[in-house]
């Protein structure tokens, strides 16, 4: 078994007996896409909501919008079905307060929901998140069991 490290604005895919793990998660999102019968996982550590933000060559994993479509590319060529696929995810916290109510300084809860709308675009459904706050979190999902274990430093380990 071998941990398959995810860095920021980065995506990987993995099988079973495999683990994915990224780090790091504060207003970034990790997503989790997993196909039970292949038992094929990918992870995205997702920073920005959109490409269109983008100035000069585009990492396509740093955005929602790229990277989930990404992930389910590089899966499917790897053998994974995207009709199998589920997702899970996590992040996407408010790791600063700020005196103006800005949209802009929202990148959480904006992340969040720029990575569920490409889910919804790729029509894959999301099980299960653990998102918001205003702590930091690292995310590790079995791709022997689709399990999506959660460590944070106050809120401790959790699986999904």
């Amino acid at each position: 078994m071998n941990i398959v490290k995810v860095g920021m604005a980065d995506l990987n895919v993995a099988s079973s007996p495999d683990k994915l793990r990224t780090t790091g998660l504060g207003s970034c999102v990790g997503v989790a896409l997993y196909d039970k019968t292949t038992k094929i996982g990918g992870l995205a550590h997702v920073m920005l909501p959109s490409s269109t933000l983008n100035k000069g060559e585009l990492n396509p994993a740093k955005y929602a919008d790229t990277a989930i479509p990404k992930l389910v590319e590089n899966m499917e060529r790897k053998g994974a079905n995207r009709k199998r696929l589920v997702a899970k995810m996590a992040g996407g916290s408010q790791m600063f307060t700020f005196s103006s109510s800005s949209d802009i300084m929202r990148i959480g809860p904006r992340n969040v929901e720029a990575c569920k709308d490409a889910l919804n675009k790729v029509g894959i459904r999301l099980l299960v998140e653990d998102t918001g706050g205003n702590w930091g979190r690292t995310i590790e999902i079995d791709c022997s069991t689709g399990i999506l274990q959660v460590r944070t430093v106050n809120q401790g380990v959790k699986d999904i």
